[in-house]
């Protein structure tokens, strides 16, 4: 096994509990702006989405801490882009899934060989992350078929 980068493993860990914790914000504001006959399904999803990300963050900040690091308390910025559509509020949600799953990868990239704990950490969480972007895509379909393809 090769020696652990903790440096690099501490960066991309509040790297990730930056982008988990502006999700929670990001879910949040997208759960009050829905509107629509197909709101409350999408709610739910939005909150479920919410505490998720949460729990992701801290996750994340207990294996920071572990590692002797200090978690940060910043977020990613979030652009408001006042487009509130349903569609929109979807397509958002999944570059920020997108987004979020290459810091998982770049995670796995660094711990591989390095920690069985992170590796299993990170290859779980691109699991969900994945998950979440075929929901999305799958709920995209209903806007136009070809758009789930096209963002692949």
């Amino acid at each position: 096994m090769k020696e652990l980068d903790t440096a690099k493993t501490i960066h991309l860990l509040n790297a990730i509990m930056e982008a988990e914790l502006s999700g929670v914000v990001r879910y949040t504001h997208y759960s009050l702006m829905v509107t629509g006959p197909n709101r409350i399904p999408i709610v739910q999803f939005l909150k479920a989405q919410a505490s998720e990300s949460l729990l992701h963050a801290q996750q994340a900040g207990e294996i920071l801490t572990g590692l002797d690091g200090h978690p940060t308390l910043s977020i990613l910025p979030i652009e408001e882009t006042d487009k509130h559509t349903v569609y929109d509020l979807l397509l958002e949600s999944l570059n920020h899934e997108k987004a979020a799953l290459n810091l998982y990868k770049n995670l796995l990239d660094v711990v591989t060989d390095a920690s069985v704990y992170l590796e299993e950490f990170a290859r779980g969480m691109i699991g969900q992350e994945e998950l979440h972007g075929m929901e999305l895509k799958k709920m995209l379909r209903d806007f136009d078929p070809k758009v789930s393809k096209a963002i692949s």
